[in-house]
């Protein structure tokens, strides 16, 4: 797991992180609508970070942890400048998923959950991203395609990769 500089007292960033955690009254069962602060201040959800939520809001680590890693909208890494989510819920696998993300691998150059290494595009999976309707779906940069092909993530993940935009 990639960590970043620990946030020193002194940022910023952790001054608004300890005041949603105050806002929230350090309720534990808060720790979704805190996490997600975190992540929108840092970009991921560093494990210094964790540490410090957890400690915050006095939980155990390893549940701060647990709940950071379930929810697949939470990054405990540095994200590439574009993401592409593919959904592997029963619907989208049964129509295909399993070879959108195994081409998407090959396009890329990394596995699921890593970053290539331009920093470019983040390769994700999620359990399920409700767009059942449409399987197989993806989401690039948080826009949901349904019925997706093969050239379809190919022609996506290439452009990114060739123009770094989309």
């Amino acid at each position: 797991m990639a960590t970043a500089t620990k946030p020193d007292k002194g940022d910023q960033r952790l001054k608004m992180l300890d005041a949603a955690i105050r806002k929230s009254q350090s309720r534990q069962d808060a720790l979704i609508e805190v996490l997600h602060k975190a992540q929108d201040l840092f970009g991921y959800l560093d494990v210094s970070v964790l540490r410090h939520v957890a400690r915050s809001l006095k939980l155990p680590p390893s549940r701060v942890y647990g709940v950071a890693t379930f929810y697949h909208l939470f990054m405990l890494k540095p994200q590439g400048q574009h993401a592409c989510v593919i959904c592997m819920g029963t619907a989208c696998y049964v129509k295909g998923a399993d070879r959108l993300l195994e081409e998407a691998e090959t396009v890329a150059g990394c596995k699921a959950g890593q970053t290539t290494r331009d920093g470019k595009v983040s390769l994700l999976t999620a359990r399920c991203i409700g767009a059942c309707g449409i399987a197989p779906a993806v989401v690039y940069d948080q826009a949901t395609a349904g019925k997706q092909l093969a050239q379809d993530v190919t022609a996506r993940i290439q452009e990114w990769l060739e123009n770094g935009s989309a």
